[in-house]
């Protein structure tokens, strides 16, 4: 009998929507995530997709096109279940995904509004911009943010504050700060080294360019295959955690096809909380 709360359903729903264009299966039979060249990871990938109900034919579209679908499904899951937890995190907020790669997306926050400046001097010197690379730049897949809250807003409850004191507070919008960067995920349709390295390196380049408060570094991926999502999910210090977009079904999958030291691999991750389901992701959120 399915559940009937509302976090299960819209992970049926955010589970159809994948179904329904991103997550399919060619005539060969090879999912969408797997790697044609691994027979395990076709293994492991059909067995999620079956389910699933993955009832969709098709042959494998273009990593990019996939990546981005895969970005908008989460977006739409996050932003569906995670604005409900108003009463677990007040607050006004924003979850979208970051389209067209403006590699200065991340300067629209608080913390990262300097990174502009940066910017602009490294255009006008180019032994500066030689020295800084490309560290400081940040792409994120989905963000979240909360926006400032003005004085009424904060003195509901008692009269808290005034002009004498937070005067620097970056949540106070009378002091003219820009929305706070709750969270930066990084949606990865299936994980190679490359990748894997790529969201590790955005996750350092988050925490060494901030000013204030770091937000939420989240990964979720839909890599079937439990060694190349340790790549990306063990060790700590830079990522929060990875989610996957169906673990309760690669657990089940790994299970029926006797992959016991996948399954082995897979229980150190879940066990050393390095990797969740997409369901826990919004209420590590409220966090």
């Amino acid at each position: 009998m399915s559940s009937s709360a509302e976090f299960a359903e819209a992970r049926r729903a955010f589970h159809a929507a994948l179904l329904k264009a991103t997550l399919t299966i060619n005539t060969s039979g090879v999912p969408s995530n797997a790697d044609k060249d691994s027979k395990a990871s076709v293994a492991i990938a059909r067995g999620i997709a079956d389910r699933l109900k993955a009832e969709t034919i098709g042959e494998r579209i273009a990593g990019q096109t996939s990546g981005n679908q895969f970005e908008g499904v989460c977006a739409d899951f996050v932003r569906e279940t995670f604005l409900k937890l108003g009463h677990l995190r007040p607050g006004l907020w924003d979850v979208h995904q970051v389209t067209g790669r403006n590699r200065l997306e991340i300067a629209r926050y608080e913390q990262y509004a300097h990174l502009v400046a940066l910017d602009r001097a490294a255009k006008a010197d180019s032994e500066l911009a030689a020295a800084l690379g490309s560290d400081y730049t940040i792409t994120p897949d989905i963000v979240v943010s909360r926006e400032t809250e003005g004085d009424t807003v904060i003195n509901t409850q008692a009269h808290l504050v005034d002009g004498s004191v937070c005067t620097l507070a970056s949540l106070r919008k009378i002091n003219g700060g820009l929305p706070l960067l709750h969270a930066s995920i990084s949606c990865k349709w299936t994980i190679r080294s490359d990748r894997a390295q790529n969201a590790r390196s955005e996750a350092l380049n988050l925490m060494r360019n901030r000013k204030g408060h770091l937000p939420h570094i989240m990964v979720v991926t839909a890599e079937p295959m439990p060694s190349r999502l340790a790549s990306i999910a063990l060790g700590t210090g830079d990522i929060d955690c990875v989610y996957h977009f169906a673990l309760h079904e690669l657990q089940a999958t790994l299970m029926a096809l006797r992959m016991e030291d996948a399954a082995e691999m897979l229980a150190v991750m879940v066990g050393g909380k390095r990797l969740k389901d997409i369901s826990d992701l919004p209420l590590d959120l409220a966090v």
